[in-house]
């Protein structure tokens, strides 16, 4: 349970909570709407919570969500999930090596101006550590996993014991900013809702582990309820000490509203305690990552839905062929961010879809198991079956609609990937079936 709790509190706060709170203050600049979204997207994981754990239990195989949509939907509902998953979480440890590189060129000059150079390193370095062996990246999770919360914990307490005098400041500089109404409300919203989830996204990381927890139907339920608490306490204080330290009109926009926190607090040691807490912090996201994706490439080989050369796995237990290949998609979302702005906000955005998709099809796998396989064995069953699986089911398809109406730039190019997953899936099944039979 400890292990499933420090991956998915490792992978979950990392490089989203620098930019998304300045990101949702700027399209909604008002603190009862900012604080809104962000216990709305806790709300949405909680409802999902519920149902993730009665799959997980149910069906304990490492690869995450893939493995509930293949049994519940079939091989191409399960490649989509598996596809999406994949890409998402590369394109995540992608994202988060860009800050980390930003991040320590502030505290080691010899750095500046080498962010992708030394994203790449990171990325790649990483897939070197876990080459290693699974002991090599579980250890390193947990340890990173506990500093984090650590710091993180210290922060928010000193915030609020040594921060009455900014306090006091903030409130006498704050200035009102006009906020949305009508339809640019309505996109204002959802933009908001896409980083928040994708912010919040990974809370039901111990499901990649299905096989290596001892007792699922006990410690998986237990994992994802702890992770999804534990997670979305951590969010909701550092917002409520950014709100406490800095005036709304200073957030908004602002891509590094903890470290204004830490500099209103600290002084001048601020920046470089927090930027060293970040890079911890985010260091502990990408390594959950790299244990993420190499899973579920390695499930989906495994079933003849990807190459069977994916399955190869050397003496530590690590799953070369699909660690290298996950290492090598990140670096490829490396290059394709830096060639345009914004390079964080797009990969956000088009993954926030990628997760939600995802979510859609396992809690639809939810109804059609119950429907189809009522004698499946469930050690854990979800609570409120099926309203409120269906509530989350509901809240996923209409983000998902909202996301392609109100967000022309990144939804359709997320979707387009789907798509293209359906030719990728007819070759892969292909390849698979034909070195099976060179096999026999």
């Amino acid at each position: 349970m400890w292990f499933g709790m420090s991956v998915a509190i490792g992978n979950t706060i990392a490089a989203g909570i620098v930019y998304t709170p300045g990101d949702v203050a700027k399209q909604l600049p008002n603190a009862w709407l900012f604080l809104s979204i962000w216990i709305l997207g806790g709300l949405y994981a909680l409802c999902g919570a519920s149902s993730m754990a009665e799959l997980g239990a149910a069906i304990p195989r490492s690869g995450g969500q893939y493995n509930f949509s293949r049994r519940a939907l079939g091989d191409y509902a399960g490649f989509i999930v598996g596809w999406s998953d994949w890409l998402s979480t590369c394109g995540t440890a992608a994202a988060v090596a860009i800050v980390i590189s930003e991040y320590s060129g502030h505290l080691f000059p010899i750095f500046v101006g080498r962010v992708q150079s030394l994203s790449v390193g990171i990325i790649v370095g990483f897939g070197v550590l876990q080459w290693r062996g699974i002991r090599w990246g579980s250890g390193a999770q947990l340890l990173t996993a506990a500093l984090k919360t650590g710091a993180f914990v210290i922060l928010v307490g000193a915030a609020f014991l040594w921060g009455g005098a900014a306090h006091k400041a903030a409130v006498q500089s704050a200035a009102a900013l006009p906020l949305p109404s009508g339809w640019p409300l309505a996109i204002a919203v959802m933009l908001g809702l896409q980083a928040v989830i994708y912010t919040v996204d990974g809370w039901d990381g111990v499901i990649y582990f299905g096989e290596e927890v001892r007792d699922p139907g006990r410690d998986i339920p237990r994992a994802i309820f702890g992770s999804v608490f534990s997670i979305m306490g951590i969010y909701l204080l550092l917002n409520l000490i950014a709100l406490y330290i800095v005036p709304m009109n200073e957030i908004a926009g602002n891509t590094f509203v903890l470290g204004t926190v830490a500099d209103r607090v600290f002084g001048s040691l601020g920046d470089p305690i927090i930027r060293s807490i970040m890079v911890i912090s985010m260091l502990s996201c990408l390594n959950a990552n790299q244990l993420f994706c190499t899973r579920t490439v390695y499930a989906m080989s495994c079933d003849g839905l990807f190459f069977r050369s994916a399955t190869t796995v050397n003496k530590g237990g690590t799953p070369t062929v699909s660690l290298f290949l996950s290492t090598l998609v990140g670096v490829l979302f490396l290059v394709i961010s830096f060639m345009g702005r914004d390079a964080f906000q797009r990969i956000t955005a088009m993954l926030s879809f990628f997760f939600v998709a995802n979510y859609t099809l396992s809690y639809a796998s939810v109804f059609v198991l119950r429907k189809r396989e009522p004698e499946m064995p469930r050690p854990y069953r979800a609570l409120g079956y099926p309203w409120l699986t269906g509530v989350a089911l509901a809240a996923s398809v209409l983000f998902l609609i909202g996301s392609i109406v109100t967000d022309q730039k990144n939804a359709p190019l997320a979707l387009g990937m789907l798509v293209l997953s359906y030719p990728v899936f007819r070759v892969l099944k292909r390849v698979s079936r034909k070195a099976d039979d060179k096999a026999t």
